[in-house]
């Protein structure tokens, strides 16, 4: 199922492997973003947080110093776009 991507901020996708792989937990992204349970959302290899109203900068440097590569494992999707338009995310085949 593909996973419907907030316009109004920006929003991390994660490979979920990648994400289990750190040893991060729920508890510790909730409270360093401030998620609700809309804002943390999983679909098979997919991780989605957000939308995110804070700067991504610091969180992305935190993520590359567990051990996640920007690109490779997480991006962000930068919202913007306009609300007649609507972006969806699932997981691949890679």
């Amino acid at each position: 199922m593909a996973l419907p991507i907030a316009a109004s901020a920006p929003t991390l996708v994660i490979r979920r492997d990648a994400y289990e792989r750190t040893g991060l937990t729920r508890q510790q992204v909730d409270e360093r973003l401030g998620l609700t349970d809309e804002e943390f959302r999983v679909e098979g290899n997919v991780v989605v947080l957000g939308p995110v109203f804070e700067d991504l900068g610091p969180v992305i440097e935190e993520f590359e110093k567990v051990g996640l590569v920007y690109f490779e494992d997480f991006f962000e999707l930068p919202g913007g776009w306009p609300g007649w338009v609507q972006v969806l995310v699932a997981p691949g085949r890679g």
